[in-house]
């Protein structure tokens, strides 16, 4: 039986109206410290977000805010300052609170082998 690693996970929210707080889940950002593993996998719903928010949000300003936290996952000069910090210390810029329209849920925890099928499987659990 393969190892079991601890790992931590945020579901990747879209708060159109943060007054209200009403979300949508969009994506999952998992990190395993054991497996230097950070990534995040997400996809903008036109149409739910539309039916949920209407025709006032801004698509590709919502994709341009995910992109930036899938390139602070992979590190290097691309993520920018918060990307050249180590492993840990991007997870925890990634998933503190904030009052934007794109937030995270609190952090969770879990034991994997492979954290990438872990991220898929959360994936499809919580937003597919």
């Amino acid at each position: 039986m393969p190892e079991k690693h601890l790992f931590e996970y945020a579901v990747l929210r879209v708060v159109p109206r943060v007054e209200r707080e009403e979300f949508l889940n969009v994506g999952v950002i998992l990190y395993c410290r054991a497996q230097g593993f950070l990534a995040c996998r997400y996809e903008v719903p036109e149409a739910r977000l539309r039916a949920f928010v209407g025709a006032e949000l801004d698509l590709a300003d919502l994709d341009e805010r995910l992109r930036s936290f899938e390139r602070i996952c992979r590190g290097r000069k691309e993520g920018g300052p918060i990307g050249q910090l180590g492993v840990a210390e991007r997870f925890r810029w990634l998933t503190a609170t904030r009052s934007t329209i794109i937030q995270t849920s609190a952090v969770h925890p879990g034991m994997c082998a492979d954290a990438n099928a872990a991220l898929d499987r959360l994936y499809t659990q919580l937003v597919g």
